[in-house]
């Protein structure tokens, strides 16, 4: 294990990267675990408060993002001052995107439907740091041979070509298709030639005057939400709590 933390993670100067992950990881844990238990009530735990204003968690991990952002400019990412900087970023992160939804809708969305894009945000944040720390590189540019990287032309070509990829999946409607896609060009190949999503960009713009592409597109993305809503649903509300009940409408007379 010594060996292998040293090879692929000491050498390469990864340590800051793992250190900001496991304080990112680790902070979101501990911040559900005790929302919820704020939620059922149990435990000594309270809402911070000033006077009548409810402080968000996502207040200090702005502060502590800041810091340590800057902190590890300013030690030049070697020695403990760039741990600790890696360490204090991981922890204003995790804060910060566990209320992603709070800034994103400008509102107290925590324990609603809308408040599930936060967990969304975490999770794929830790996906993609932990693919950096397993040694793939955006866009895919450690697959390409010594040559190729010596050749700059190529290397700006395959990457054009690579980000053009994600850019159409993004378009398609597939976000977290087009994310993974930076790291794993691949999946954003596949993303890109597979039917948009009703709604889409895409869809709006190519489908519009074909009834049968646009008919496939629906009928894909009916089968693909039932099969993978309910298991999607169920691991959210294991990671971040089961949302608020969304009141329905008063029926009029």
């Amino acid at each position: 294990m010594g060996h292998w933390l040293d090879r692929n993670i000491i050498e390469p100067g990864k340590l800051p990267l793992l250190l900001a992950l496991a304080a990112f990881v680790l902070t979101f844990v501990i911040t559900r675990t005790i929302t919820r238990l704020i939620r059922a009530g149990k435990g000594p735990f309270g809402n911070v408060t000033a006077g009548e204003l409810h402080i968000h968690h996502v207040v200090p991990g702005v502060v502590l993002t800041v810091v340590g952002g800057f902190g590890s400019v300013a030690s030049g990412g070697d020695g403990l001052g760039a741990a600790f900087a890696a360490v204090l970023f991981g922890i204003g992160a995790g804060l910060v995107l566990d209320e992603f939804a709070l800034i994103l809708h400008l509102d107290d969305v925590y324990w609603t439907e809308a408040g599930r894009k936060s967990v969304e945000a975490v999770v794929l944040t830790a996906a993609l740091v932990g693919l950096l720390l397993a040694g793939f590189a955006p866009f895919g540019v450690n697959d390409l041979s010594q040559e190729e990287l010596q050749n700059r032309a190529g290397a700006a070509a395959s990457v054009g070509v690579n980000f053009l990829f994600a850019l159409i999946a993004l378009s398609k409607g597939k976000a977290r298709v087009a994310v993974f896609g930076v790291i794993i060009p691949a999946v954003a190949v596949i993303g890109s030639l597979r039917l948009a999503r009703p709604g889409s960009l895409w869809a709006r713009r190519f489908y519009r005057r074909r009834p049968r592409a646009r008919a496939r597109a629906i009928l894909r993305a009916y089968h693909h939400d039932r099969r993978w809503s309910g298991p999607r649903r169920a691991v959210e509300n294991w990671l971040g709590g089961t949302p608020d009940p969304t009141p329905r409408p008063l029926e009029r007379d």
